[in-house]
């Protein structure tokens, strides 16, 4: 996660920066007291939330919020103040949150744990699947797209059981109610062939009489929410394969 710390004032400045880095410490932070200079040397970066003070000189906090939601439309603005009169602004500009100073452990954590827009997992795997809400599975952030609807089904079932085998009767019985063995042998065939068309072969196994995944040859977020990652946490809004009937997410086992 890459967060913004932005206040004129550089004793505030390093309170806010670690009273976040001890709520986050694996978080990359970028601390300013200079609000231009803040927005020239994070411009080209993929900020995920941006801490700002708003009576600042040079650009108050109001108007760098204003360039960073033009280059990033989704990033979480959360605004750190000693006056409450700038409500509004924030609730005009969109702002996920409004902390008063002085800032302390409690305040921010509450608005991280309620940000406005989901934080994305920073990949490190060729594939990233997506449970919470609609299932969906990418490779470098574009959806990868299978030949039948059925094989992102067949596929999203097997990310469900986390790496357990389950065979072809199995199968069957949760994709349909009659006996369709051989339409299944084309899904698993399209699942092989679209996997090693973009070089992720190895994360699907067919041996025999089942067929499984390799848990960790993918990025899930509902694996990184099981391993307790915070990220993956909030971003679940209690919605699991919502396409998918058989999908079932018990949120209380992890």
């Amino acid at each position: 996660m890459k967060i913004l710390l932005v206040d004129d004032e550089n004793l505030q400045l390093i309170r806010l920066e670690n009273t976040v880095k001890k709520i986050m410490p694996d978080a990359e932070c970028f601390s300013f007291t200079n609000p231009k200079k803040a927005y020239e040397e994070t411009e080209n970066e993929k900020l995920d939330i941006a801490f700002l003070d708003i009576e600042m000189p040079l650009i108050s906090g109001i108007g760098l919020a204003k360039k960073l939601k033009k280059n990033n439309p989704l990033i979480n603005i959360i605004f750190v103040t000693a006056f409450d009169n700038y409500a509004l602004d924030a609730y005009n500009l969109h702002a996920s949150g409004y902390v008063m100073k002085p800032v302390n452990e409690e305040k921010i954590k509450k608005e991280i744990e309620g940000l406005r827009y989901n934080v994305e997992l920073k990949p490190s795997k060729i594939l990233q699947v997506k449970c919470f809400g609609n299932f969906e599975v990418f490779k470098d952030g574009s959806p990868i797209k299978f030949k039948y609807q059925k094989s992102k089904e067949l596929f999203g079932y097997l990310v469900d059981r986390e790496g357990s085998s389950a065979n072809i009767n199995e199968l069957n019985a949760v994709l349909w109610e009659e006996d369709h063995k051989s339409y299944l042998r084309n899904l698993i065939a399209d699942i092989q062939e679209t996997l090693k068309s973009i070089g992720a072969d190895d994360v699907f196994i067919k041996r025999h009489n089942e067929c499984f995944i390799d848990p960790a040859k993918i990025d899930c977020d509902a694996y990184e929410y099981k391993n307790g990652n915070p990220d993956a946490i909030r971003m679940y809004r209690g919605e699991y394969m919502i396409q998918y009937p058989w999908a079932m997410f018990d949120d209380n086992d992890y």
